[in-house]
């Protein structure tokens, strides 16, 4: 039972959310511009189906094989992000429509109701054209060649013969049900063709069990840095069973850090700490290490960074933002994680927020485009 009943729970919030959401698009979609009947219809019809496709598919995703739910869960997270953005978009209209309707009421100009229908349709139709330009705009930006992103990091005690020292970060790849693969083939050539020295996965990696998804993460045994490929969990491994893979990525030669640091090369050390779903432990990470050495710190969600500052850690590397993904899905995200994406600091040390590498839910990116970000330390 006190398992049951957050589940309960969340299903509940979920289930109004999405409700909500829908009633609010069918609202200005159809009722408000007052359609004729068949289209009404024709419109609801569709709305609801799709309203219904999104938790069928995220239930069906987890419970069958991801082949025999694929076609359907590209539909159902694509409208996703659409409705998304519908939402977004009305709720803007609907702003400026309040600020109208006040200065009417002050002004003594009421609105006829011809004039309201047509202010519906208008606002009907042109954020169903805003909404279906970016959605093909935010597919091909989540499905396309992913762009590398590449700065110097200047590290204090970074010894003179590391300079130039080329570290991959590849983030939230999130390989399960839609991103397969072929396109962490793409990832995987794409990190080789800038000879890293050394190579680290800041969670979110997968998204599905190992039995499931084994063939679509092993591209990544192709990857051959000198000095190592490098992983520490995101949240969403704790969801798709983090013991299996914490035994399951060696086989491809990627190390998970669990808590722990290891050296890289004389001078420069490499730590990792688990997401705050498990059981994040940065002070037996850190235990024994030589301050006068850098260090880099994988962790995988940024608030993250604040305990690594108070720790002196050099360099922290983050993603699970996505970067927001989908503008303006950016300004929530700001409000549960300190810092969005790109280069910051704190005293002395910094931290580098990866806008990801693939995405979660809907196969967009609007305004945050995908990344792989090469790193080159310098000494400071």
């Amino acid at each position: 039972m006190s398992r049951i009943l957050p589940f309960l729970v969340f299903l509940a919030i979920a289930l109004t959310l999405i409700g909500g959401m829908h009633y609010y698009v069918w609202a200005r979609l159809v009722r408000d511009p007052h359609l004729p009947p068949l289209a009404a219809r024709v419109v609801t019809a569709m709305i609801v189906a799709l309203g219904v496709s999104l938790p069928l598919a995220m239930i069906a995703s987890r419970l069958f094989p991801a082949a025999n739910v694929r076609a359907a869960a590209w539909v159902a997270f694509i409208w996703m992000g659409m409705g998304f953005l519908f939402v977004a978009f009305f709720g803007i209209a609907d702003a400026g429509r309040l600020v109208a309707a006040i200065v009417r009421r002050f002004s003594g100009a009421p609105l006829d109701p011809a004039k309201r229908v047509f202010l519906a349709r208008t606002v009907a139709a042109g954020v169903g054209g805003v909404v279906a330009g970016l959605s093909a705009v935010g597919v091909r930006g989540a499905l396309g060649e992913v762009r590398v992103k590449e700065l110097d990091i200047f590290l204090r005690g970074l010894p003179a013969e590391l300079a130039g020292f080329r570290l991959v970060q590849i983030s939230d790849v999130h390989v399960g049900p839609l991103l397969r693969k072929d396109w962490v083939s793409h990832v995987v050539e794409r990190v080789r063709s800038l000879s890293p020295d050394l190579v680290a996965i800041t969670g979110d990696l997968v998204d599905g069990r190992v039995h499931e998804i084994a063939e679509h993460v092993a591209p990544l045994k192709r990857l051959s840095p000198r000095h190592g490929v490098f992983f520490t969990t995101g949240n969403h491994e704790y969801y798709s069973g983090v013991e299996e893979w914490y035994a399951h990525l060696p086989s491809l030669g990627v190390r998970p850090l669990r808590n722990e640091r290891v050296e890289i090369a004389p001078g420069l050390d490499l730590a990792g700490i688990e997401d705050p779903t498990g059981s994040p432990d940065l002070p037996r990470a850190l235990a024994g290490r030589d301050p006068s050495r850098a260090l880099v710190l994988l962790a995988h969600q940024p608030r993250q960074f604040i305990e690594a500052a108070r720790h002196g850690v050099s360099l922290t590397l983050s993603g699970h933002t996505h970067g927001g993904q989908i503008w303006p899905f950016s300004w929530v995200v700001a409000l549960a994680q300190p810092y969005l994406a790109g280069l910051h600091r704190r005293g002395e040390s910094q931290l580098y927020v990866s806008r990801g590498t693939g995405f979660w839910g809907p196969p967009m990116r609007v305004f945050a485009p995908a990344e792989i970000t090469l790193l080159r330390l310098r000494p400071a």
